[in-house]
């Protein structure tokens, strides 16, 4: 959500912010509606007056034994005109509300300009791509040589885009769950938290996935909705908060399944399991005062590289350029990992700094240190968050990167612990 005072101070160069992503001006219908409410609200006052006024007049009329018909009549006319006046400044606030929800954050400054992932800007790489000595397999290749990664099955029970694993497969995709989450609470200092796989219509709104991407969910039929990633209900634990600058920052980690409805993606990444239904995730959330949040992002970030790192995986970090960057977003950086088997360079993490704007849509504020005891002073959070990492993307990556000819799978030695001591999965 966006500060209606930045609009009022500043419409075209808001109108030049929404320009950076590709959308038309916005600023003129927004500061209409907000014309409209604040004329509404200044006429109810001003009638409000003239009633209380009124109330004095028609006293001091019956005090004197004098007719108060005409002004008792004036009264009830302005009983009418002030309900007309505030149904109309509740409607100008809901339409614009309306318009300011579906706009996307603005941009940080060092977003690079650029209409899609073809301008994404690379920042540096780890590693090169492995000759690995043999035509490499895709993951799914691999995985149904060794019998252990069966999607038939899955469609039997699910339908497409679905997996089942088995035996030391199904293992080694907890192994990657339990190691990640390990390595965020006892070396980065992330809270471990379980939370909800369910949740309500305002915490969807809190961190922007409503209302305008419900078609990217999954919706139960009492109304709540499977979590697309678990920084929705992270983040929205500081909902309708106001928190003590000395507790900041919050970092929390959660290690949960994720649901997505892949609504745009149909025909993409059809075979495997790169692009699925339901998948693991180890998140990361932040939670800071808004000087901050800079210098946080780039921790974050460094947090999901030092996993793909210690996994033995080639990866690079890219910045998105205006046109890729996404809804809640201010600046984000993926991480990506090279994939033998398939040649490319794929996403595996996603690190955003939102600003204020997901606290702004849950009214999350902190109170600084200098304002504690007293009722006022207080401001935004800036909120951000962090894949450390997708664990099935994992999985693919590792299954890639440690092929052997004779179609067996190396186990990087960070997993080992999970794995029974395994060194090998053949």
């Amino acid at each position: 959500m966006h500060d209606i005072r930045i609009v009022r101070a500043d419409p075209a160069g808001f109108d030049a912010a929404l320009a950076r992503r590709g959308l038309p001006p916005s600023a003129e219908a927004i500061l209409a509606q907000d014309a409209a409410r604040r004329a509404a609200q200044t006429t109810a006052q001003e009638a409000q007056s003239r009633r209380n006024q009124l109330s004095k007049e028609i006293g001091q009329a019956k005090r004197q034994g004098g007719d108060t018909a005409a002004l008792e009549a004036e009264g009830t006319a302005l009983r009418a005109r002030m309900e007309a006046l505030d149904a109309e400044a509740r409607a100008a606030d809901a339409a614009q509300t309306a318009l300011l929800e579906a706009l996307p954050n603005l941009l940080d400054p060092a977003v690079p300009e650029g209409r899609d992932e073809a301008d994404n800007v690379v920042l540096h790489q780890h590693g090169a791509p492995p000759e690995l000595g043999f035509a490499p397999k895709q993951h799914f290749e691999i995985g149904e040589a060794l019998g252990l990664m069966d999607f038939g099955a899955a469609a039997k029970l699910a339908g497409a885009r679905f997996t089942v694993l088995r035996g030391a497969l199904a293992r080694l995709e907890r192994a990657l769950g339990q190691y990640m989450i390990s390595l965020h609470v006892d070396e980065h200092g992330y809270s471990e938290t379980s939370v909800p796989l369910l949740v309500n219509d305002a915490t969807m709104y809190g961190t922007g996935q409503l209302p305008k991407f419900s078609e990217d969910l999954f919706r139960t039929t009492d109304g709540r909705w499977l979590i697309p990633t678990a920084e929705v209900p992270l983040t929205n634990l500081v909902a309708g908060e106001i928190v003590a600058e000395n507790t900041l920052p919050l970092r929390f980690t959660a290690l949960s399944p994720c649901f997505r409805s892949e609504a745009g993606s149909a025909g993409r990444d059809t075979r495997g399991m790169l692009r699925q239904h339901q998948f693991s995730k180890a998140e990361m959330v932040a939670i800071t005062r808004p000087e901050d949040s800079a210098a946080e992002h780039e921790r974050m970030t460094q947090c999901a590289e030092r996993v793909l790192t210690e996994l033995g995986l080639v990866w690079r970090r890219v910045l998105l350029c205006a046109g890729d960057t996404g809804f809640s977003a201010t600046k984000t950086y993926d991480l990506e990992v090279w994939l033998p088997g398939q040649g490319a360079w794929r996403e595996i993490s996603s690190c955003s700094n939102c600003g204020d704007f997901q606290a702004r849509r849950m009214n999350a504020r902190y109170r600084p240190e200098a304002a504690q005891g007293s009722k006022g002073g207080t401001a935004f959070l800036h909120t951000l968050n962090g894949s450390g990492v997708a664990v099935g993307r994992a999985l693919i990556a590792v299954l890639e990167t440690h092929q052997q000819a004779d179609g067996s799978v190396l186990i990087p030695e960070v997993l080992r612990p999970w794995m029974g001591g395994s060194e090998r999965i053949g």
